[in-house]
């Protein structure tokens, strides 16, 4: 998936999270927030830092 059509997915999932209300989600929104660099560069390598944390 290319980085430019991730990041949208993720914004608009972002949105839609935000405007249900769901007050559960703001540990998950929060994650994303202070993460989403990781986690979009997944979509550009399609892997993780997960094996440098367990170093």
């Amino acid at each position: 998936m290319d980085i430019k059509v991730a990041y949208t997915k993720l914004a608009h999932w972002y949105k839609d999270v935000e405007e249900s209300g769901f007050k559960s989600f703001q540990i998950v929104t929060n994650s994303i927030t202070l993460n989403y660099r990781s986690i979009l560069n997944y979509f550009l390598n399609g892997s993780t830092n997960a094996l440098s944390r367990i170093i």
